[in-house]
């Protein structure tokens, strides 16, 4: 596979495992928040405090399609990066996609320390947290199940993933 792109929710180490993945297998990384603030010279947080959400997705999409450009990459995505437009179906065309899944509770615990950095959890209490958690799960779990490769990120290891990558 010439690109491959991680899925899941935030938190479940797409940038981590994808950084380690693109030097073992010696691609280019790309974590896809990184280049929609790279293009639009604004953070994340500051382009949906400005413009919104559905603004956001629309860039988003447009960055993540301007990868197809792009041969042996592994791609980074944002979490709900597959929930909108035609973006998973997109990714299954133009690549592999691997799901790192992990438990609502296990995201709790490492989005926990996170809610101020993160847009989407900005103000949120405990029991909001794995509220919004449990119902994003639930609500994205149909886009994470067409991936190509579903794995336990907690209990995988980069190389492990590039050896199902090269098994598939």
């Amino acid at each position: 596979m010439s690109r491959i792109f991680l899925i899941g929710f935030m938190g479940s180490g797409k940038t981590f495992l994808g950084k380690q993945l693109a030097q073992l297998l010696n691609y280019e990384f790309i974590d896809l928040d990184e280049a929609i603030e790279k293009e639009g010279g604004v953070s994340i947080a500051e382009i949906f405090s400005a413009n919104g959400e559905e603004y956001f997705r629309n860039e988003e999409s447009s960055v993540l399609k301007s990868i197809s450009q792009k041969q042996n990459v592994v791609v980074a995505t944002g979490g709900g990066t597959p929930c909108f437009y035609d973006n998973m179906k997109w990714m299954n065309d133009h690549g592999l996609t691997v799901y790192l899944k992990l438990t609502p509770e296990f995201l709790f615990q490492r989005l926990k320390p996170e809610t101020l950095h993160r847009p989407l959890l900005s103000g949120k209490s405990e029991e909001q947290l794995k509220f919004y958690i449990s119902s994003k799960l639930d609500e994205r779990k149909p886009y994470y199940a067409m991936s190509h490769i579903t794995v336990k990120a907690n209990e995988i290891a980069a190389p492990a993933i590039a050896t199902l990558i090269t098994e598939f």
